[in-house]
């Protein structure tokens, strides 16, 4: 007999980035009546059609912010990481290397003082899948730079909209040392490290969009085949 149950907005939003966007929107309690809703019910439409708690998006301003940023902090972070384990870091020029390692360090060092501030806030940490980019020289290079420019890009747009004087600098903090790793990456592939008298600022929503483009965001953990070994014959 086929299964026709609904499946639960739990099941389908592994990586909780929905229940995250609701949490800010409605609160934390209607995000946490949503979790085992089914899609498409009844109570789940009606509860997604009442109006968004202005207090509770107010409130949650600098904490969604924040978590979108720590979001993509762990993006870098794991993708610095994959490309060193992975030995594709160890099999660059030593200038090439002594930039990646760098780099990686220092976005493992972002994600950590990011979680320090929002404490049990943070979130869970997502899936990542890089589609392979991270086997490669180039494939890791290209990927590296493009991601330095939109971290910059990110933060120049959202560290303005922060309410709290404290975390405005933090992410300045942040700001500065994200900058100087997009000029090094641009270095590295020998293009202007400065193309530009001003960095157009990209909103949350903008970037958002743009990783999930990526799809290196996933919604379980990858899943690695091993390479057969060939038979030995004789």
């Amino acid at each position: 007999m086929t299964d026709h149950r609904l499946l639960t907005l739990d099941e389908v939003d592994r990586d909780e980035a929905l229940l995250e966007t609701i949490a800010v929107l409605h609160g934390e309690t209607r995000a946490g009546f949503l979790r085992k809703a089914a899609l498409g019910s009844a109570a789940m439409l009606a509860t997604l059609a009442a109006p968004a708690s202005a207090a509770a998006a107010i409130d949650h301003s600098d904490v969604d912010i924040l978590r979108f940023a720590l979001r993509f902090e762990r993006l870098q972070a794991s993708f610095y990481t994959e490309a060193e384990s992975m030995g594709t870091v160890g099999r660059m020029a030593a200038r090439k290397q002594q930039w990646a390692r760098t780099l990686g360090a220092h976005e493992r060092a972002h994600v950590r003082i990011v979680k320090k501030i929002l404490g049990d806030r943070a979130g869970p940490r997502p899936f990542f899948d890089f589609q392979g980019v991270t086997e490669t020289d180039d494939g890791f290079t290209r990927t590296a730079v493009a991601m330095e420019d939109l971290t910059v890009a990110l933060l120049t747009g959202i560290t303005p909209r922060m309410d709290d004087p404290a975390l405005v600098a933090a992410l300045f903090g942040l700001l500065t040392v994200e900058a100087r790793h997009a000029a090094w990456a641009r270095s590295i592939v020998r293009t202007t490290p400065a193309a530009n008298a001003f960095d157009e600022p990209r909103s949350l929503d903008g970037v958002r969009a743009l990783v999930g483009d990526t799809n290196f965001i996933a919604s379980r953990p990858r899943v690695r085949r091993r390479r057969r070994r060939p038979r030995m014959t004789g």
